[in-house]
């Protein structure tokens, strides 16, 4: 590394700290003063003032905001909507930028890798750029450049976030965020090796390889390092024009294809994509989807994924003891006759679309209003029953249990939710799952 190149990464360490510091230092200072002075706390204007100091901000933080704002044991219902609103939108950087990572991660005569490398990049993130590139032999390639410095960058925002965190648990005491923040840390430090990263697409090709519904890209492992990864680019178009013009069968048809996308790697691998944000993934013309950006992965216990099928079936057949023993094999702890009754008013909204053998659209009863309202309700009654800390293996499970709900009513997809979701734990074996998934991870390191 230059002197040059070292000043300015200690430049922007340092940047990066006083502008995350002075926005959740603001918001923690309100907070604070408002303990001290005994002034009854307004979440929904706290919310705001924290979603006000975060949006001039981009990156991990804007990241992880959305993140959260979509996991209802996270956080209260005003901080959650408040956060929603939050856009990261990063700036794309110029080509002296790209040029210089470039030269690092493949050497001086990178550009004769290729056969064309556009200067302006093709899509932008919170933690790196996207350029459409043309290999040797003609396939088209999207290249994904990480943003200098980010290491820095992101363990400063995991720093303010567990200022952020603490604020809210003097205000709210229902839900203890500390192994939600150990979780994020965990999965954002791990989005920050492409390495990493290419062994998950490697292991989504495995385990989505009978799946015809879906696409995967490749991986030019010659072409990719830590901070570069070079894959084949997929085209398709995004959901949102999709679902306005297609017909109701192509809708469900793709709603049928995400589902399968998301839950035959859980289910068959204990595997799940945490991340189903819109910018994820794309329609082709089939009604099949293209599944992108594989650095939120994570891998469950076996027993873990048999916890949610125990609890599906405790709440189909009132057998309370299994429900009691799903939560704690989860990780839930001093279970209360109370908190267990409390648990279940969540997971019966969240299971209820696949409790009725018929097609049937989500937002029937999980509609966006009902779902504060369950939330509310469940914060109150944790409240008074001293709290609950929520195992960490929920963040991402959560994420893409809420974010898969919100494509399927865009979609206003009518399916048969129940069935779907029998056919793919099918023959469920603890002891198989495990042998799929050491086979099927060491099929990914081998690639």
């Amino acid at each position: 590394m230059s002197q040059e190149d070292n000043q300015n990464t200690l430049a922007g360490r340092v940047k990066r700290y006083a502008q995350v510091g002075t926005a959740i230092g603001g918001f923690a200072a309100r907070v604070a003063g408002e303990r001290v002075l005994g002034v009854k706390s307004d979440p929904a204007r706290n919310a705001e003032v924290l979603r006000i100091a975060l949006g001039g901000l981009k990156g991990p933080l804007m990241k992880v905001a959305q993140i959260l704002s979509t996991i209802p044991e996270a956080l209260p219902p005003e901080y959650a909507q408040e956060l929603s609103q939050l856009q990261a939108n990063a700036p794309h950087m110029g080509w002296p930028f790209v040029n210089r990572r470039m030269t690092t991660e493949l050497g001086t005569g990178w550009k004769d890798k290729f056969k064309s490398f556009p200067r302006e990049a093709a899509r932008a993130a919170s933690l790196g750029q996207v350029h459409k590139a043309t290999a040797l032999d003609g396939r088209t390639l999207a290249c994904k450049l990480q943003y200098p410095d980010m290491d820095s960058v992101v363990e400063a925002d995991l720093r303010q976030l567990k200022i952020v965190f603490a604020a809210y648990r003097r205000m709210d005491t229902s839900i203890d965020p500390s192994e939600i923040h150990t979780e994020i840390a965990a999965r954002l430090k791990e989005e920050l090796d492409y390495k990493n990263e290419a062994r998950n697409l490697a292991l989504y090709r495995h385990i989505l390889a009978d799946e015809k519904g879906v696409h995967v890209p490749e991986v030019l492992a010659e072409l990719s390092t830590k901070r570069l990864l070079t894959m084949t680019w997929l085209e398709g178009e995004p959901i949102k024009g999709v679902a306005v013009r297609a017909d109701q069968a192509t809708r469900d048809a793709i709603a049928v294809n995400m589902f399968r996308a998301w839950y035959v790697p859980f289910y068959k691998y204990g595997v799940i994509h945490g991340d189903p944000h819109l910018g994820n993934y794309t329609v082709r013309a089939d009604a099949t989807i293209n599944l992108m950006d594989f650095g939120a992965i994570r891998i469950f216990d076996p027993n873990f994924v048999k916890g949610v099928i125990d609890l599906f079936r405790a709440l189909q057949t009132g057998d309370r003891a299994l429900a009691v023993s799903a939560y704690e094999t989860w990780g839930f702890m001093n279970l209360s006759n109370d908190m267990i009754d409390t648990l279940n008013i969540w997971a019966a909204f969240v299971y209820a679309p696949l409790m009725e053998d018929r097609p049937r659209l989500i937002e029937e009863t999980n509609a966006a209003e009902q779902g504060r309202e369950t939330v509310a309700k469940v914060h109150k009654e944790l409240r008074r029953l001293g709290g609950v800390k929520p195992p960490r293996e929920f963040v991402l499970m959560d994420r893409a249990a809420i974010g898969l709900g919100s494509v399927f009513m865009h979609l206003r997809a009518e399916v048969n939710w129940h069935r779907l979701f029998h056919e793919t734990i099918a023959g469920f074996d603890v002891d198989a799952l495990s042998n799929a998934q050491s086979t099927a991870l060491k099929k990914a390191d081998l690639a």
